[in-house]
């Protein structure tokens, strides 16, 4: 599909330039989550066409933040564009000759996912030597009962797919409130991991900056070291940390978080400050609660969104793309806050911390509210579940399904086409003739958006199913699961090799390399401002 357009282009000079001042800038990859992951500039964002409605009123919520916009000559670039100017983005941009214009003009090139963050990571271990045990150390340690306790810092649904056996999950942002209740013994060996490298190394460094007695090491490169040395993990584990019973302990931590805070030059703000601030149209501004999801949808400051610490240092770049933006973030501890906002400061980010909070300003519940300003879904002819049952019986009604592929394949409505919502025109040469159309998702929440893009293409009826793949699953229809009738293919998530637990040797070798090089990839590129205290 093709889209004519009189956007204008800003060179990788200009794009560059704005990184290195500070300024604010949202470069986005339109394109799904695998081909960005195969190749992309340090800070691109990656926010896919076939998403755009849903994601970036979130993801950019100043309608005037500068955004250029990227593809690899897939003609995504023009039609996001549009959609940015659709949705009420006024300063849109075009990356000059997209990817390869980006390469041509000496611009370095990063793999994966969570770029920045990475090399980050393996910055602060070059340059602290935060120490580290590889996995056949570490199983010693265990194999002979010695003194230590593993703290397992991913997620914990990551934990749960996979762990070191008697290891104990502690999210990254939550090691510095807890390892002196978790170790009370200064003797005891705290061993931090993760799946691969960063959360290790930044987990094990924050406690190392926050004074932790303990002895402390990274566990070298994680469950993937763990894997490649030929010893088992464990399974659905639910090892998870306790409430601090000892005020002394939470004290103890909430000033040494703000003491590693004061050091990284971290900002201080308060919660009228913040709100005045976000409501300021000069400014993209990010406000995010730290603690753990639990905590923040039973009470939280209005206006802040959930960002567990730990997750939002690894993953920066989904949390807050926009390069420049200001940053602040909140806790009830005084812990949690103020270590993650010690990684921001040093990953250049200016990020304050919310102080004198009370029990009284955490007082609005449950998840976050839907963005100021998201766009109002199209009308749809909704179907229900029971009626799309009827409707099958009747030749000529395909189903196609918006969903991610790994939902999709998890399980489907039997008989539905697995869809990328930006690929819907090629996907239609691979799809059975049909007299109408019901389109779906989780919720129907993309459908909708898909609807409309979909009876132009065809000039066929569509309509929505009402309350998604879940309104069927809730009504006790039946299911299928498998990758049978993929329409389009599955790059809308990138396979991660330290996900899982059945990824190739050699997949997970490469990774670890890829990691090993981003120093030099850093120095290489030049527009980090990364520093280390």
């Amino acid at each position: 599909m093709s889209v004519v357009t009189n956007f204008r282009t800003r060179s990788f000079d200009d794009v560059r330039r704005t990184l290195l001042d500070r300024e604010e800038i949202a470069l986005v990859d339109v394109r799904e989550e695998d081909p960005h992951a195969r190749s992309h500039p340090l800070f691109a964002a990656n926010l896919p066409l076939s998403r755009l409605e849903l994601d970036a009123p979130v993801r950019l919520p100043r309608r005037a933040v500068p955004i250029v916009v990227f593809d690899s000559g897939e003609g995504l670039a023009e039609r996001a564009a549009l959609r940015f100017r659709e949705l009420g983005y006024t300063d849109v941009a075009l990356l000059e000759g997209g990817l390869q214009g980006w390469q041509a003009a000496g611009g370095e090139l990063f793999q994966d996912v969570n770029a920045p963050s990475k090399a980050f990571g393996e910055l602060v271990e070059s340059e602290r030597h935060t120490p580290s045990l590889a996995a056949p150390q570490v199983q010693a340690l265990l194999d002979h009962e010695t003194d230590v306790v593993v703290l397992d810092a991913r997620r914990f649904d990551e934990y749960q797919t996979m762990n070191i056996p008697g290891s104990i999950s502690v999210p990254g942002a939550e090691l510095v409130l807890r390892a002196r209740q978790l170790a009370p013994d200064p003797a005891t060996r705290i061993i931090v991991n993760c799946a691969g490298r960063t959360r290790s190394i930044i987990g094990a460094q924050s406690l190392i900056n926050a004074g932790v007695p303990n002895p402390v090491a990274a566990l070298r490169n994680g469950t993937i070291g763990w894997t490649l040395a030929g010893q088992a993990l464990a399974h659905g584990s639910a090892r998870r940390f306790e409430p601090i019973a000892d005020d002394k302990l939470r004290l103890a931590a909430a000033d040494a978080a703000r003491t590693v805070a004061d050091c990284a030059k971290v900002g201080r703000t308060s919660r009228d400050e913040a709100r005045r601030w976000a409501g300021e149209a000069v400014r993209t501004v990010y406000r995010f609660d730290v603690r753990t999801p639990e905590e923040y949808e039973a009470g939280h400051v209005p206006g802040f969104r959930s960002a567990p610490g730990g997750q939002l240092v690894q993953e920066t770049d989904m949390f807050a793309p926009v390069r420049g933006a200001r940053v602040i973030l909140a806790d009830n501890d005084g812990v949690r806050a103020n270590m993650t906002a010690s990684w921001l400061a040093q990953m250049n980010v200016e990020v304050y911390v919310v102080d004198g909070l009370t029990a009284a300003d955490l007082g609005e519940k449950g998840a976050a509210p839907a963005a100021r300003d998201a766009p109002t879904p199209p009308d749809a002819d909704e179907i229900t579940p029971a009626g799309l049952v009827t409707l099958l019986q009747t030749p000529g009604t395909v189903v196609l399904d918006f969903t991610t592929s790994a939902n999709y394949v998890k399980r489907h409505i039997p008989g539905a086409w697995f869809v990328i919502r930006s690929q819907l025109a090629d996907a239609l040469h691979k799809l059975p003739a049909a007299q109408r159309y019901v389109v779906t998702c989780g919720s129907s929440a993309l459908a909708r958006f898909a609807a409309p893009e979909l009876a132009a293409l065809t000039g066929k009826p569509v309509q929505v199913l009402s309350g998604g793949t879940a309104a069927w699953i809730e009504a006790g229809l039946p299911l299928e699961n498998g990758e049978a009738r993929l329409a389009s293919p599955r790059i809308d998530r990138y396979r991660r090799p330290y996900e899982g637990t059945d990824n190739a040797r050699e997949a997970m070798n490469a990774y670890l390399e890829w990691e090993y090089g981003l120093v030099a990839q850093l120095g290489r590129d030049g527009t980090h401002g990364f520093r280390v205290i």
